[in-house]
């Protein structure tokens, strides 16, 4: 069975995921588990490492930081679309040092910094450890430095190392 089905969570999200984005039909069903099978076959291609997580605890703690900072991002960006007050805005790039050397706390972080309204993750060096982030509304360099660090980061690395 776990031939045909070799990462059953990550196939049943996919599942559940094309149901909720398509109309609920026998014909979606179908479709979606085929989906499914398909990329659950390939990434087991892959042979991915398995992430080890060290502190199950605090992954309720780092969503809701997560889901609260998204929310606040939201809420920033959307006022400065509709035109709060007016002031120069910046756009720029933020080198970040990150200590951070696991691939699955290296792709949560990307998700989180990506998912998050005004900014992007853009480039890893992994050679430096060296992130580039850019920002919609850069006010403070090193307050972006310190809230990746000491707000994900230091998490991140008590989760997975």
């Amino acid at each position: 069975m776990s031939r045909i089905v070799p990462y059953p969570l990550m196939m049943a999200s996919l599942v559940v995921v094309w149901l909720a984005l398509t109309s609920f039909s026998l014909g979606q069903l179908i479709v979606a588990v085929a989906v499914a099978l398909v990329a659950g076959q390939g990434l087991a291609a892959l042979h991915p490492a398995k992430p080890r997580l060290r502190r199950w605890e605090l992954i309720p703690k780092l969503i809701g930081i997560v889901l609260y900072d998204i929310v606040r991002s939201n809420i920033a960006v959307v006022s400065i679309i509709l035109g709060g007050p007016r002031r120069a805005r910046r756009s720029g790039f933020v080198s970040i040092p990150l200590d951070l050397r696991d691939p699955t706390g290296l792709a949560v972080l990307s998700v989180i910094i990506t998912s998050t309204p005004g900014t992007a993750w853009f480039d890893y060096n992994s050679a430096r450890g060296m992130l580039l982030v850019h920002v919609f509304d850069l006010v403070d360099e090193e307050g972006w430095r310190d809230l990746i660090k000491n707000r994900y980061e230091h998490m991140l690395m008590e989760i997975f190392e």
